[in-house]
């Protein structure tokens, strides 16, 4: 990873293992969304799925790697969902 990524300030206890999914913007979603940017960063810029994990979500993938990978893909694909559709909400009055 070139780039050096604060630690989130979110707390892992705060993060669901799984995103909770939605057809629309959820409370969780507003709550998390810097946490969604972060992790677009990062994977942008190739961080490894560990790095984003202990980073970012706050969860040590040695100690928890299941658990580190699951919630990462959930937040990943959420994250997506978001730039590529759920963006709309956000703009919505």
């Amino acid at each position: 990873m070139n780039r050096s990524f604060e630690t989130s300030k979110i707390k892992s206890s705060t993060l669901s293992d799984k995103v909770p999914w939605s057809d629309r913007l959820t409370a969780y979603d507003r709550e998390h969304f810097t946490t969604y940017m972060q992790l677009l960063d990062a994977y942008a810029d190739n961080a490894t799925e560990e790095e984003m994990a202990h980073l970012i979500l706050g969860i040590d993938p040695a100690r928890e790697p299941e658990r580190a990978r699951k919630a990462l893909r959930s937040h990943l694909e959420r994250a997506n969902w978001i730039v590529t559709t759920g963006y709309k909400d956000l703009f919505a009055s």
